[in-house]
Formats: structure tokens, sequence, C-alpha cells
């Protein structure tokens, strides 16, 4: 693969997100019908809504996002450097509104684009929904409202790794495995994030697993493009 932009004009990026709320009980009886509806075909009949709520989180419009990571290379530094921040806070609209601030004011440029694994059925419409329902005015990078797919600023790992076959999944970990590529230790994964963030309430790990998998997003892309991968000393965490 090659690419016909800079690695640099690329913002790479992973978001982690929960159940809007920590239990089934705390929605209103409407919302509960309307996800007990909206699950049904993925629960079966074996399965209650209230038993299936902790996977509300990988809906927009049952779950909220509690941290957008990304990830750039900076422009004309040798060595080349990569570095990483991340959005996180309670309050979803404030982080949200942060991240729209990022895009509006050094990313709105028609040469820069979003890179996500998956992010094309998953990260970047599930901002997009959930800046709507804050009320939060959509980025240009995410308003895709009249625009042909060759103009979609986009970038997805997954798209690139399918080759045109729409039913192949591949997730991040296997391709790190099967493309060599180092993936430090997982303190959780994603099916334990809501986990930890309404029983342990400790959102800095739930940042720390983001920017992982936001690292490793750049490190897939680098593979693709048959480029040397990141090393540890060319990663600042800030």
């Amino acid at each position: 693969m090659n690419l016909s932009f800079s690695f640099e004009k690329i913002l790479f990026l992973d978001i982690e997100t929960v159940p809007e709320n920590e239990d089934f009980s705390e929605l209103s009886t409407l919302k509960q019908e309307l996800f007990e509806k909206k699950t049904a075909y993925q629960r079966g009949e074996e399965q209650s809504a209230a038993q299936f709520y902790h996977r509300a989180g990988i809906w927009a419009e049952f779950g909220k996002i509690v941290c957008i990571s990304v990830g750039y290379f900076r422009s004309n530094v040798t060595p080349r450097k990569f570095r990483v921040t991340s959005f996180y806070n309670e309050d979803e609209r404030i982080l949200l509104e942060e991240f729209k601030a990022l895009l509006d004011t050094h990313y709105f440029k028609k040469e820069y684009v979003l890179c996500g694994h998956n992010g094309k059925e998953f990260d970047f419409p599930f901002i997009a929904r959930r800046m709507i329902i804050n009320r939060i005015g959509l980025p240009e990078k995410l308003n895709l409202f009249g625009k042909k797919p060759w103009e979609v600023p986009h970038i997805d790992t997954l798209e690139l790794w399918k080759f045109g076959d729409y039913k192949h999944y591949t997730s991040l970990k296997l391709l790190t495995e099967i493309l060599d590529i180092p993936s430090p230790k997982e303190d959780i994964d994603g099916s334990q994030v809501a986990q930890v963030y309404y029983e342990e309430k400790n959102l800095e790990r739930i940042k720390v697993y983001c920017e992982k998998d936001t690292i490793t997003v750049a490190q897939l892309l680098l593979r693709f493009n048959n480029q040397p991968l990141l090393m540890d000393d060319e990663i600042e965490i800030i």
C-alpha cells in the first residue's frame, strides 16, 4: 500500500464507550422498551434486555464516550516523534467539545484526515451521533452530508485490510499478532471498560488503554506501508 499523503497529515484516534447509565433500571420506561426492541435480534430469547445492558455502549443511542485518544506525527521533527494525548471526562459533553476544538483549530484543512481501526463503522459515526445528541455542531471532518465516497476524509485500517472483502472482520489484536507488531501488555480489554468505569471509577486506567490502541493503529498503518515501526523513545504521551 502507498498512501498519497503524508503521515503528518493524519490524526489517529480510538474511542472508549460505556452504557449511558450504570444499570438498566436507571433508564426511563420508554427507553427500556426501546432498548429491548433494539437488541432483540442480538439477545435472542434466552437473555433479557436487562441482562444484555452491559453491552449498551456499542450503540450511540444508549451509550456514551468516556475517552477519545488521538495521536499524530510531529511535523519537521528529526528523529520522528509520535505525540499522543487524550480527551477524557466524566462529562461527555466537555470531552466532545474539546475534541471538536482540536479538529476545528488544527485539522480543518482538506489535506488532513482521520484514521481509526473500524473507524468508519464505529468510531467516526459514534462521535458524530453523540455530538448531535449533546447539541454540539459537527466539525467538518465528521460532517459527511453530500460528500462522495472519495471525498470522505477518513482512513480505516480495517477497510484497508479487507481489500474489498466486505464480510471480513479482523480485530486490532489479531492484526498486531500476525503482522509482528509489538503490542504492550494490556491491562484491560474492551469488554471490561464499563466495569472499570462504573465499579472501579478508574477513568485514568481507561485512558491508558485507549492510548495504547491509538498507538497500535498508527503502527498498523506504518506496517501496511512497509515503514519502520515506532520505537518507545519516539512516542510522547502528553
